[in-house]
């Protein structure tokens, strides 16, 4: 092939990768202090393709995932949370301990697992917030960790 083609298919082959690159979003997450433990990769390949209608998008940590622009985010290898006065709920078969609300944002993490998940769900979205942990419980069920604990009924 002449040394002239080379180019043109060379750049022709850089200019499709920046426009396709373009398209891609990677979002920048911290991941959790223990987002090494191997419980994290086994609920790292099951997390959903889609949330609530949100496609998942790519992140740039170990054992994360993230959907929409992003409007859902989990971490895995989180501390996992004490017995607290909180409200926790068994959602998909997972019990999630409700953090204190947030101004432009709502956390639960998972209770009773040893490597915990964090989720943080973007407020003022149009979905449903039990129908988004709900998904996200079913995917991961088959990977977390043995429950050590669970919720339990307020008196």
């Amino acid at each position: 092939m002449p040394r002239s083609r080379r180019l043109v298919v060379a750049a022709g082959a850089l200019i499709v990768a920046s426009v396709l690159s373009g398209c891609s979003t990677t979002v920048h997450l911290e991941p959790a202090g223990a987002a090494n433990d191997p419980a994290c990769a086994d609920v790292s390949v099951l997390l959903p393709e889609t949330v609530a209608g949100l496609d998942r998008v790519w992140t740039d940590a170990q054992a994360t995932g993230a959907w929409g622009d992003p409007s859902i985010l989990l971490r895995c290898g989180v501390a996992p949370p004490a017995p607290s006065a909180l409200d926790c709920t068994t959602i998909g078969g997972v019990d999630w301990l409700v953090l204190d609300q947030e101004d432009e944002r709502q956390r639960l993490v998972t209770y009773g697992r040893d490597p915990a998940i964090e989720v943080t769900i973007k407020r003022g979205e149009e979905f449903d917030f039990a129908t988004v942990v709900d998904t996200i419980s079913k995917s991961i069920q088959s990977g977390l960790a043995a429950p050590t604990a669970r919720c339990t009924e307020r008196g």
